[in-house]
Formats: C-alpha cells, structure tokens, sequence
C-alpha cells in the first residue's frame, strides 16, 4: 500500500529509491512491485532508466471497486477487499492527522482554505450513488486545471459516505 501510495503521489521510482524512501530493503520493495505489477497497480515506465536500472510507475491514481468484490462467494475476495479498504482507512487518517499536527506551519492561505467538515443527510442508496458521482465529477474537473509544473503543493481530497448502522431501516 506505502509502495503504491508513493508512485502515485511523488511519481516513478526505482525500488533502490522507493526502499530507501520507505525504510524498507531493496529486495522487500523489489518483491513488493513485481506482486503490484502481477496485479497491475504498477508498471515498469520505459521512459526512463538506463541498463540493469529498473523504474517503476503506478498505472492508475487510484483505485475503484466493483460493487461485487463486497459480495463476491470466495470469502478470500472478500477479506481481501476487507483488509484493502481498512488500510486505504488508515492511510486517510494518518494523512489527516499529519495535517492537524503541521497546519499551523502553513500560510494562512492555506489553513484557511483546508477543511475538515462532515455532514449527516437522509439519502436512499440511490441518492448516496447520485451524490458521490457527482462529487467525482467534481474533484475529475480539478486535475487538469491545477498548475502542472509542480508551483503548488499536492492536496489530498477524502470523501467518506456511507449509511450509520442503527440510522434507519437498512431494506
């Protein structure tokens, strides 16, 4: 998850790099991308690198489920969803967590254009799919229209929605 998290985020690596970045060894990266690239979350990125030198990239920015992995019949599938999306959980909330402990560090520009909200609405499941490709839409229309040539600073954007257990009748 570090491995694909950091391709995604600060661009192609070697796993002698993405090791040393990691505090890992070179041979855990290098196991650990030959696994992502079986599974094709990585690729090798033949625009750069010269000789035995071996580069990797991610092949997406992210990553989506299909609504069935949640209820495939192989319940190896299903923890493996599981275990992703609770460690895609726990990333969401160290990042958050790094930005609450150095937002003063910022300029006020930027801690006052941060947010940190949350909202509770009566949706039917139809709505909460309406509501999320729409916000979608909204962050998809963002990546072109940032700077491009690295003058501002990455922004992590999280949305979390999902039914309250207990909140209503769950038919």
């Amino acid at each position: 998850m570090r491995l694909l998290s950091t391709l995604r985020h600060d661009g192609p690596g070697t796993a002698s790099q993405l090791a040393e970045q990691l505090g890992e060894s070179s041979g855990a990266t290098s196991y650990h991308l030959r696994q992502l690239a079986t599974h094709g979350f990585v690729e090798d990125d033949p625009t750069r690198g010269k000789g035995r030198e071996r580069w990797w990239r991610a092949t997406d920015e992210g990553t989506t489920f299909s609504p069935d992995l949640h209820t495939d019949s192989n319940p190896a599938v299903r923890g493996a969803v599981d275990l992703f999306l609770h460690e895609v959980a726990n990333i969401h909330t160290q990042e958050l967590a790094t930005w609450l402990g150095t937002a003063s560090d910022w300029p006020r520009e930027w801690s006052n254009s941060a947010d940190l909200s949350d909202f509770t609405l009566r949706l039917t499941a139809e709505q909460l799919h309406e509501m999320n490709e729409k916000l979608h839409e909204v962050v998809e229309s963002y990546r072109s229209a940032g700077p491009g040539d690295g003058e501002a600073p990455q922004v992590r954007v999280h949305l979390h929605s999902f039914p309250r257990t207990g909140s209503t009748d769950r038919s």
